[in-house]
């Protein structure tokens, strides 16, 4: 096993530039190690397992490194924190470069620690597209990520989420790269009812961001499924879309293939659309569970 684990480190060494510090060097099976995955984090590892014991091996070869590193448990029942494991503790929020962009990590926020790395290409692909005069639609944007990445461009951006804590982050990762969050939008809430509201306003984006979670409830306890309410979701986001626009589809949901969710989105946008699918970043050898759809 250790073998294996030096192996995967080595392989993605390359990945790891001046302008990129997050990676993921080990991902499961994809590497001969199911159920373990390790990350780096501006050198700080955070290890994540999908069984309350950590394989032993694992642990002997972590601590032979002595690098700063952090434990997670894959439990989406308790979702906790990570605890430190060995070398250097890290008790405070700390920045990363994703492609030269910062974004605030915090290995104390709970379950996720602030950006997801499978969604890199994707927010670079968003950096391309966007420049000033745009505007781009970030629903369940999270911590913001894809409205850093289309403002660096100089787009004008709207982050929606239900949570003004994940609000109040979005606006430090602008403020992290000297964007004046103040010149940006922030909407907390139900992002159909915002869809909505938009198209009653009148208001248009060039691009939209459709990155829901696969089931989640809102405050008045109306229940999201992938598998049932995406197409409702996207046709929504079709109606706010100016002429020329595009926007990305993205689902973890592991029980559709991607041409399903391809034909699931092109069957309720009503208007006629091409799609275009992304593959996960390099780093990522297990699984292709990112289903990620351009439609244009």
């Amino acid at each position: 096993m250790r073998s294996l684990l030096d192996a995967a480190v080595a392989k993605r060494q390359s990945l790891l530039t001046a302008e990129n510090n997050a990676v993921r060097l080990i991902d499961g099976a994809g590497d001969g190690l199911p159920g373990v995955i390790l990350e780096t984090f501006a050198d700080h590892w955070l290890l994540s397992t999908t069984t309350h014991q950590m394989p032993p091996l694992v642990r002997e070869w972590l601590g032979k490194l002595e690098h700063s590193c952090h434990w997670k448990r894959l439990d989406q029942h308790q979702k906790e924190s990570p605890v430190h494991l060995c070398g250097a503790e890290v008790n405070e929020p700390f920045p990363i470069l994703e492609n030269g962009i910062s974004f605030e990590i915090s290995f104390q926020s709970g379950y996720s620690q602030g950006i997801f790395l499978d969604q890199r290409d994707n927010r670079n692909e968003v950096r391309k597209r966007m420049k000033p005069g745009l505007r781009l639609l970030n629903t369940f944007a999270y911590t913001g990520a894809f409205s850093v990445a289309a403002a660096m461009a100089g787009a004008e951006t709207t982050t929606l989420d239900l949570s003004q804590p994940y609000l109040d982050w979005a606006k430090r990762n602008l403020a992290l790269n000297s964007i004046d969050p103040s010149a940006h939008h922030f909407c907390k809430g139900d992002t159909f009812h915002w869809l909505r509201r938009f198209a009653k306003q009148g208001r248009k984006f060039d691009a939209i961001v459709l990155d829901p979670p696969t089931f989640s409830r809102d405050e008045k306890g109306k229940v999201f499924r992938v598998e049932e309410n995406f197409g409702e979701l996207a046709a929504l986001a079709a109606e706010i879309l100016t002429p020329g626009g595009w926007m990305l589809c993205c689902t973890n949901f592991r029980r559709m293939t991607p041409w399903e969710f391809e034909r699931h989105l092109l069957s309720a946008i009503p208007r006629r659309m091409k799609a275009r699918h992304a593959q996960m970043p390099a780093d990522f050898t297990n699984e292709s569970y990112l289903k990620s759809v351009w439609m244009e």
